[in-house]
């Protein structure tokens, strides 16, 4: 246990020292969110720092490619295509990260980075040969391949990282949201890989590196924040929580019901944007997390609910089976669903007597 908290303090350290640079490098090049430019969702009031996102990143790479080569359970458990397709994948989204923080991409420019930063990873070999039925059993994932990659299983691991990248990406709208949501997520299955089924230390050593990469981040980022994650650093959790959850095994459930508000949120604003004919990327506040603000709600409580759901779910996740786990995500569905239409109502409510009062 002690080279787990050894990991946890180094890639801590190196989030903070790299994080601190990162703020130095965004102000002296104007790398800024500035509150003006969006005045109906960006909630700060005075200029921020971006690129906070490269000092995760370059914490959890330079340290799990070291523990790579002095941990032989690594190198015995995951092949190199697969870790290089994360270390490369990374890169990929940092510097996509940097050119949209810079220079404001377009949505179609966007999702280039994310595109060739999960084609990576499914093209490097990676695969996941089942994931579990929750009635028991497994539900194979194999089938017809082209060149020895599967399909199916890699049409999932594409659908699957790029859900993952885009929920984090939307997910962060609010001073450490997105951080401590990752943070509890890389949390749950750092403790899942020592349940008696699972028992993955290789995916403990991954996932406690990526929580002592984002916690040192965190230091700059709870409200009221230093620094901002940015592009790079919203869509590497996603990417990376994503691939944690493969390679522990197809471990998806976990994820999800971990991120599982995140998720629902997402699909739901996506859904209803779509319908009423807007670009599914349109900004607005349509997201749990500014109608939560909306109410009255502080920004730490806000913060706080989500996290609370997100480690409920989450223990529920490590502590139950196959089944159970589908009951929890049966139960977070009508959960999600009834605060959900609550919320609605609320905000609803809030706007007709706002609008009886003439405020």
């Amino acid at each position: 246990m002690f080279l787990f908290v050894k990991i946890f303090v180094i890639a801590f350290l190196a989030a903070v020292v790299f994080t601190n640079f990162a703020k130095k490098i965004a102000w002296r090049h104007k790398v800024l969110d500035l509150p003006g430019t969006d005045p109906a969702r960006k909630v700060h009031r005075d200029p921020k720092p971006l690129l906070g996102g490269l000092g995760v990143i370059l914490a959890f790479d330079l340290v799990s490619l070291f523990l790579y080569q002095t941990e032989p359970i690594l190198r015995q458990n995951i092949p190199f295509n697969s870790m290089l397709a994360i270390w490369l994948g990374s890169i990929v989204l940092a510097v996509g990260g940097i050119l949209d923080d810079a220079k404001n991409l377009k949505p179609y420019q966007q999702i280039i980075f994310p595109l060739i930063a999960v084609l990576l990873v499914v093209f490097s070999g990676m695969e996941v040969p089942h994931i579990s039925n929750p009635f028991g059993g497994k539900i194979s994932l194999a089938g017809f391949e082209v060149a020895g990659i599967s399909v199916i299983g890699a049409a999932f691991i594409f659908a699957w990282l790029l859900g993952m990248i885009y929920t984090s990406k939307f997910l962060d709208g609010l001073d450490g949201l997105d951080g401590s949501i990752s943070f509890v997520a890389a949390l749950s299955l750092f403790a899942l890989s020592f349940t008696p089924q699972v028992m993955q230390p290789y995916t403990a050593i991954l996932a406690i590196a990526l929580a002592g990469a984002v916690f040192g981040f965190l230091i700059f980022n709870w409200y009221p924040s230093r620094i901002f994650l940015g592009e790079s650093g919203s869509t590497f959790l996603g990417f990376i929580l994503g691939i944690l959850a493969i390679i522990s095994g197809g471990k998806v459930a976990t994820a999800f019901l971990v991120m599982g508000v995140p998720i629902l949120d997402v699909a739901w604003v996506i859904l209803r944007r779509i319908f009423s004919g807007q670009s599914p990327f349109k900004a607005d506040r349509l997201h749990l997390h500014f109608r939560l603000l909306d109410l009255g709600l502080s920004h730490k409580q806000t913060v706080g609910i989500f996290v609370l759901f997100s480690a409920v779910f989450g223990g529920t996740a490590v502590l139950l089976q196959s089944f159970g786990k589908f009951l929890s995500v049966l139960i977070l569905l009508v959960v999600m669903l009834c605060f959900g239409l609550f919320v609605v109502y609320l905000s609803r409510r809030r706007q007709i007597k706002a609008g009886l009062t003439g405020r």
